[in-house]
């Protein structure tokens, strides 16, 4: 089948459905998600956005401890344009009726997180992106202009590739003209054609064994542009929480807010002593790639899984108030965390890498935006500086809404376009080939391309992926298609630009941390 809309959105997180409320007076909207409209890496975040609400904090702390937390690798100015729209945008957020935590005297009620100077995240208790999914989404599906498929798996970007022109990387005149739509139920791939495409799908914690992303983050949008050949840039910088929930076998690891160390947690040994002072004057609240790699470093000394983060000491009655949903799912594995301190370990968590885009989240192809965790603006350098991922989203989404609507009048469907073609193509009825080089490319990247790397571990790396990219290509090109296998191609395509900028980087810097480089000087 085939559909002509306006705007196409990959994607239903908050930088798809925030771009979707902004389009829709200005054309025919459609939302694309391969799974349920709430599931999404948004819906997960626990500790909040990152704004500037009050004095004593200003515009000028927030955009100095971006900068300092990015390692010198910041984009000083996409990060003083995004931090100076932060108040507006999350004003827009309260304005579809999210709701964040308040004092007793109707103010804001700010927390603070690992590398800020000041309080200012606003949260929702621990449950924040569900908060903000769940209002946006509520204001997607009243309205008419919005159509929202759930549970259909974008595959390709469409370009003049598809016409039989020969495409090279960055060149200048790469369009696209919608997307190639799989319905897993039918396996039919269904033609979307579209004016303006934005790509909002989120990131690529599921090539890593233990990450806190949900299952649908196998980096597809950051695949499909790299297959279109689009810009990629920064990959190497994988951010990994430093505490997860110790609980072997669960995935998504459960996150453990970082929210509860501004709180005032302390990150312990298994001695029971607080080790981060020894690492950084800032405790358990410096930035995440510091945090995490000392808490690696303590693991490796002690040969335990975990180490203990501390909240036994804090008042409880506020503990539990303002932390429920860690609470709760610490006490279902019997540790009450008003008394016992929580096992922890760092599970990766945000791709600060990802599709090259500008201040207006234009990508090198034509017509074709990106937003939030799948692109990489210049926000973040070599180091995401905690709940300014959801402030991103907002900000680059708001500003490639208006420029799409400025450009959507002047551009036609191109109905040249050919439907997909499966002829030949036979049902794989072997699943044990997708999910053993599944496992396989996260035992790969788990192991070689973690916290600590070197030239040697990202050769092997390199080297084995080699295999399982040639093997899957193989079944790609043979199959009729299916999510599992799509996803699959996708996270081997994600995992290999993730090795090579790490190999290309030389120089250790930020969440790139490399045995085989000096670390550049100490940010404070």
């Amino acid at each position: 089948m085939r559909h002509s809309v306006d705007f196409l959105i990959i994607g239903s997180g908050i930088a798809g459905l925030s771009y979707a409320l902004k389009v829709a007076e200005y054309g025919k909207v459609l939302i694309v998600t391969k799974s349920r409209a709430n599931e999404s890496s948004t819906k997960y975040a626990q500790g909040g956005i990152a704004g500037v609400m009050y004095s004593p904090d200003s515009y000028e702390k927030h955009i100095n401890d971006t900068l300092i937390a990015g390692a010198g690798l910041c984009n000083e100015k996409i990060v003083r344009m995004a931090i100076s729209e932060s108040t507006d945008r999350i004003k827009e957020l309260i304005d579809w009726g999210t709701s964040f935590d308040k004092e007793k005297d109707g103010s804001f009620r700010l927390g603070k997180e690992g590398g800020h100077s000041e309080n200012r995240i606003l949260h929702h208790k621990d449950k924040t992106g569900k908060e903000i999914e769940r209002a946006l989404l509520k204001s997607v599906k009243k309205h008419t202009n919005i159509a929202l498929w759930e549970n259909k798996f974008a595959v390709d970007l469409i370009t003049q590739h598809h016409l039989g022109h020969i495409i090279n990387r960055g060149q200048a005149d790469i369009t696209c003209y919608g997307a190639y739509i799989l319905d897993p139920k039918t396996k039919k791939v269904e033609t979307v054609l579209a004016k303006t495409t934005l790509i909002a799908s989120g990131g690529a914690g599921n090539v890593y064994r233990n990450t806190t992303n949900p299952p649908i983050a196998t980096g597809d949008g950051i695949a499909m542009v790299y297959r279109a050949k689009g810009m990629v840039e920064n990959m190497e910088f994988i951010q990994f929480h430093p505490t997860s929930l110790y609980n072997p076998g669960e995935k998504p690891s459960f996150l453990i807010s970082e929210a509860l160390r501004g709180f005032g947690a302390i990150l312990k040994n298994h001695k029971g002593e607080p080790f981060m002072e020894k690492y950084d004057k800032r405790g358990s609240l410096a930035p995440r790639d510091i945090v995490a790699r000392s808490i690696d470093k303590e693991m490796k000394k002690s040969g335990k899984n975990f180490v203990f983060l501390d909240a036994t000491f804090l008042d409880s009655e506020d503990l539990i108030q303002s932390f429920p949903g860690i609470y709760a799912k610490c006490l279902s594995l019997s540790i009450d965390i008003r008394k016992e301190m929580i096992p922890v370990v760092p599970a990766a968590h945000y791709t600060c890498g990802g599709i090259k885009v500008d201040e207006n989240a234009r990508t090198t192809i034509s017509n074709l935006y990106a937003s939030g965790e799948s692109s990489s603006s210049g926000l973040h350098g070599a180091n995401r500086l905690a709940s300014n991922s959801l402030l991103e989203a907002l900000v680059f989404s708001h500003r490639s809404a208006k420029d799409a609507i400025k450009r959507v009048v002047k551009i036609k469907h191109n109905d040249l376009i050919p439907n997909w073609d499966d002829e030949g193509k036979k049902l794989n009825e072997e699943m044990l080939l997708i999910t053993q080089t599944q496992s396989e490319l996260q035992s790969i990247m788990s192991s070689y391309v973690s916290i600590v790397r070197s030239n040697l571990r990202l050769q092997r790396a390199l080297d084995r992926l080699g295999l399982i990219y040639r093997e899957t290509e193989e079944l790609y090109n043979k199959s009729v298609l299916d999510v599992q296998l799509c996803e699959l191609r996708n996270s081997i395509n994600v995992s290999y630009l993730i090795v090579k900028m790490a190999m290309q980087r030389k120089e250790s810097i930020g969440l790139h941390y490399s045995m085989d480089f000096k670390p550049r000087k100490k940010r404070s």
